[in-house]
């Protein structure tokens, strides 16, 4: 039986996860490209495969078209957006996710990058190499107003770190955990009021038709002139051209961002802000979120293969 692992992190500290597909007595099958696999590498890969370890490799009904013995997805990560549900589900195709386990670890990056925006880290660094110990003036952390849109694992444990630099924080999510909202101090808001008010604006909700441009214009341009807004989600959740607009016109502080609807983004004027922090969609990637992520996408495909 022939599997395909397409991400490129999937057991590289950690190796024993290919004994274990092995010893169940599968076939790997390797994403060698060094990158994100096309549309046309995944159908020429997945072809011959019965189950998938995906990332955020296109998995549309074109490429599922293209396997016709495929019979379960194991995501690597909890996004299911690069997936075809529908398509799964007519076919039959199990589909799961690693839920959980890399929580702690995209938060710490979400904090990591309102820091580095907030106090110009990045900027610091650059003038610093060239022998520049001008002084940079950035903007506080603690003590201001966080909104989080998305009130998920990750969204929860992104709150839970904001309470230790005494943030006042305003949530959104469409399932409402009342509960744990009480017991933490957190706001109910919808996203209009986030915009409005917060300083710092931390996205952790999932990208469906609903939530593409989630942050557009309009939203842009009701945000604080100080405001500073953080993706470590999806890249479609903002209004790309939108952003990049507010952040050469200097109308928000800055932003943070480790995901991008093309990745890289083609456009070159990107590169070119000192009011933004990129990242190459790894918030995830730290030994243990990536172990666990591991470990877990292995026991569910084998499940779902039978094999286990």
């Amino acid at each position: 039986m022939k599997i395909l692992v397409t991400p490129r992190s999937f057991g590289k500290n950690n190796p024993e996860l290919f004994d274990i597909l092995r010893d169940a007595g599968l076939e790997i099958i390797r994403n060698d490209s060094g990158g994100i696999l096309s549309e046309a590498a995944v159908k020429e890969k997945l072809a011959p495969c019965e189950g998938v370890i995906l990332g955020v490799d296109p998995m549309n009904a074109a490429v599922l078209a293209a396997a016709p013995k495929l019979r379960a997805i194991a995501k690597y990560g909890v996004g299911l957006d690069n997936i075809d549900l529908e398509a799964c589900k007519a076919r039959g195709i199990a589909v799961s996710r690693t839920v959980g386990a890399n929580s702690n670890a995209v938060a710490d990056y979400a904090l990591t990058l309102m820091l580095a925006v907030a106090r110009k880290a990045a900027l610091i660094d650059r003038r610093c190499r060239d022998k520049d110990w001008s002084k940079i003036t950035g903007i506080d952390l603690y003590g201001r107003t966080l909104g989080i849109v998305g009130l998920g694992a990750i969204g929860k444990c992104v709150a839970r770190r904001a309470r230790g630099f005494d943030m006042k924080i305003l949530a959104h999510d469409v399932v409402w955990d009342e509960a744990y909202a009480r017991e933490n101090g957190i706001e109910r808001a919808d996203v209009d009021r986030i915009c409005r008010e917060a300083d710092f604006i931390s996205l952790h909700t999932v990208l469906t038709e609903e939530t593409r441009n989630l942050i557009n214009a309009e939203r842009l341009s009701v945000m604080k002139k100080t405001a500073i807004l953080i993706n470590t989600a999806r890249g479609g959740l903002i209004d790309e051209a939108a952003l990049l607009a507010a952040l050469q016109e200097g109308r928000i502080y800055g932003a943070g961002l480790d995901v991008f609807e093309q990745e890289p983004p083609a456009d070159p004027a990107w590169y070119t802000l000192d009011n933004l922090v990129m990242g190459s969609h790894c918030s995830s990637s730290t030994a243990g979120a990536t172990e666990q992520m591991g470990h877990m996408a292995v026991a569910n495909l084998l499940r779902d293969l039978g094999l286990r």
